[in-house]
């Protein structure tokens, strides 16, 4: 589809926290329960500049390309941000901004899209990378699919370890119908799902 919509411009990330590395380490767990509470937009700013973020004035990211190629593209299916309407959004890290594509909430069908995993339907946020293989397959060939899945696995650690330094859960989910998930979005068939990150704050206790 024609990504036509409205802009919604990002606060600029932090480049400080408040916890080392060595503790976000020890501290990340993949957590699938959340409660009924909204994140902010600057926290699902810095949650997309840590996995795909803009470091450098040459353009290079957050996380490694193989050829500075960067296939990824993500997308957040937001339903409880604050300062956020629901719907779906393109992550647009060159603006560092959000292009709405959908004013739909799509979390129940991207559950269902995901084998019915109630944690992608009761998460604030879902954020869904996928890929245009055709970007680092032009230049590497069939090795270069190989490529972008190390790709993915870097950004979403990123994202994961961001999510730990804001005191927020999330899970990795990897068992959906792909062609589903790109049939929930309405994005482009040249896109291929790789990972959903449902995100929501903590439980008391964790």
């Amino acid at each position: 589809m024609s990504e036509q919509g409205e802009k919604v411009i990002l606060p600029d990330p932090s480049l400080k926290g408040g916890f080392s590395l060595e503790q976000l380490l020890v501290r990340r767990r993949s957590i699938r329960e959340y409660p009924d509470k909204a994140l902010t937009l600057t926290e699902v700013g810095q949650l997309l500049w840590s996995a795909q973020g803009i470091t450098h004035s040459q353009g290079f990211r957050s996380a490694p390309s193989a050829g500075a190629l960067y296939p990824l593209e993500l997308y957040i299916v937001a339903g409880q941000v604050d300062g956020l309407p629901s719907g779906v959004y393109h992550y647009q890290a060159q603006q560092h901004q959000l292009l709405k594509i959908s004013d739909a909430d799509i979390r129940k069908n991207l559950a269902e899209a995901a084998l019915s995993q109630p944690w992608v339907n009761n998460a604030a946020a879902v954020i869904i990378f996928t890929a245009d293989y055709g970007r680092t397959t032009r230049k590497y060939g069939k090795r270069g699919k190989r490529y972008v899945h190390i790709e993915v696995g870097h950004a979403a650690q990123n994202l994961f370890l961001q999510s730990e330094a804001l005191e927020l859960a999330t899970v990795v989910v990897g068992a959906f119908n792909d062609k589903e998930v790109i049939s929930v979005l309405d994005v482009s068939d040249n896109l291929q799902a790789l990972l959903l990150m449902p995100v929501g704050r903590k439980l008391k206790g964790l």
